[in-house]
């Protein structure tokens, strides 16, 4: 085995993401973890240069340089590198310059910082909305108690009551305390036993394009980009279409409500490799983007949407988003939503192990 070919095998099963460049910048090799941060492949990229992945190729170029020039080694911490696709890398990043048979080359280490901020932020998410969901079910239990009791007297009252047009005040007193008793089952969920079985994620985003086609029919324009090559795997799926549509229903009413020009929904699916939930790592998880045009979420909104009873809308309850987060995290998934006007992006990730490490 020559030194290169090691060389090259231990660089591939490093974590950390690794990029080999010659004197000129241009990629000579780069190892699966850098494939998947850059998401493109070595066949695309070794070739070119390597500033040329990035939106600001001078500023990289001349960072490159001046490891290259001065022949000692450079970190960077939390730099931000936006790709040409527009996903946007926050890294530490360290470039080592080093000989080899008499020629000059730049190896590139990369460790996403997003990644990491991404992961306690979605634990950090997950622990408040159980905390403020166990809050909320214990508050709906003592509404629901004396609700089943004024409803009871209510209809008793009506019974005893001579005239017919005093009963018209017993029934908005029924329909007032049934309203609130559906209100409430919203609140405590579903208690549903989940029916488990072999699903693809399009059965479930073109379920919830269908049902969105009859409710919006001209109004929104929709589209689909799929991945038709996503397999399969074990989940609910009433349940997991119910999450989708509270989240589609949600950017429908967000467009709808502010009289968007040219609305449009897109439902997008990807898959994702090496992706962590709640300190897990999974192999391969399927990510569905629901993509609207809408006027944005308002910044002091982002950190509370997925809390219950907390709304951005006027005629919101508050309760759909919070649903869909519930069911999403009982599949071992998470919820993200990156969102600024004109776009707005709830992205749905589920492993594809499937529940009970089934796929």
């Amino acid at each position: 085995m020559t030194d290169t070919h090691f060389f090259r095998q231990l660089v591939d099963h490093q974590f950390t993401a690794l990029i080999q460049l010659d004197e000129t910048l241009i990629i000579e090799h780069v190892n699966p973890s850098a494939e998947l941060l850059l998401i493109r492949s070595g066949k695309q990229v070794i070739g070119q240069a390597f500033y040329s992945l990035f939106v600001n190729p001078a500023e990289i170029r001349e960072i490159m340089m001046s490891a290259i020039g001065e022949g000692t080694t450079l970190s960077v911490r939390s730099a931000q590198w936006r790709l040409v696709h527009r996903e946007t890398l926050t890294l530490d990043y360290m470039l080592t310059p080093y000989m080899d048979a008499g020629e000059l080359h730049l190896i590139v280490e990369m460790l996403p910082v997003d990644r990491a901020m991404r992961i306690s932020r979605d634990e950090g998410l997950i622990q408040q909305t159980e905390t403020t969901r166990h809050l909320v079910r214990g508050v709906a239990h003592e509404i629901k108690n004396p609700l089943g009791g004024i409803r009871g007297a209510a209809q008793l009252l009506a019974s005893e009551l001579p005239n017919a047009d005093l009963k018209e005040y017993t029934q908005v007193i029924i329909e007032e305390a049934d309203r609130l008793r559906d209100l409430v089952d919203r609140m405590l969920g579903s208690h549903k036993v989940p029916t488990l079985s072999n699903v693809n994620v399009h059965q479930i985003a073109e379920r919830v394009y269908s049902l969105l086609s009859v409710e919006c029919g001209d109004q929104i324009h929709l589209s689909r980009d799929y991945d038709p090559s996503i397999p399969d795997f074990n989940c609910d799926e009433a349940q997991l279409i119910q999450a989708v549509l509270n989240i589609a229903r949600n950017a429908v009413q967000a467009l709808i409500e502010n009289d968007v020009d040219n609305p449009s929904i897109e439902f997008k699916t990807r898959t994702v490799r090496q992706f962590t939930i709640r300190q897990n790592r999974y192999r391969l998880v399927v990510r569905l983007d629901i993509i609207d045009n809408g006027p944005g979420i308002a910044p002091e909104m982002m950190e509370k949407i997925f809390y219950p009873m907390i709304s951005g809308r006027p005629s919101g309850t508050g309760l759909g988003l919070s649903i869909a987060q519930q069911i999403i995290n009982f599949h071992n998934g998470v919820i993200e939503c990156d969102s600024s006007p004109g776009a707005t992006v709830f992205s749905v990730y589920l492993p594809l192990e499937g529940l009970n490490g089934q796929s």
